[in-house]
């Protein structure tokens, strides 16, 4: 069972999110901001982070950034899910440090397999 800290400012989101990680196995946590997100991240060490990147305050690429580039998260990968279906934001993320980019409605057995590649490519 990994831990998954999900930040995105959708409670509809978080909990499709959460109900369909929880089936699968995981322990799911969440953050309604990317300033929450980043301080739960570096408390609790998740496994890994599925990053929104429309919110209010700071965004989901800048907080992909920040853990990305924090040495006390930088391991932990970050997957962004976003309704942003753009190749540039994609490359964006990519460049952001993100170890993936899934584009919102994401289907649960995409969204676990997803998560799946890359807890076991950190494993």
């Amino acid at each position: 069972m990994a831990h998954i800290l999900i930040i995105d400012d959708s409670p509809t989101d978080v909990k499709i999110f959460s109900g369909a990680l929880e089936r699968a196995g995981h322990k799911v946590t969440s953050a309604g901001t990317a300033e929450a997100g980043i301080a739960a991240a570096q408390k609790d060490k998740p496994d890994l982070v599925l990053m929104d990147v429309i919110m209010p305050g700071m965004n989901g690429f800048q907080a992909t950034r920040s853990l990305t580039k924090d040495p006390k998260t930088s391991s932990i990968p970050v997957v962004i899910v976003t309704t942003k279906n753009m190749e540039t934001d994609r490359m964006w993320g990519m460049r952001q440090g993100a170890k993936d980019v899934l584009v919102k409605p994401v289907s649960e057995k995409d969204l676990v397999a997803n998560v799946s590649k890359h807890l076991t490519a950190q494993a």
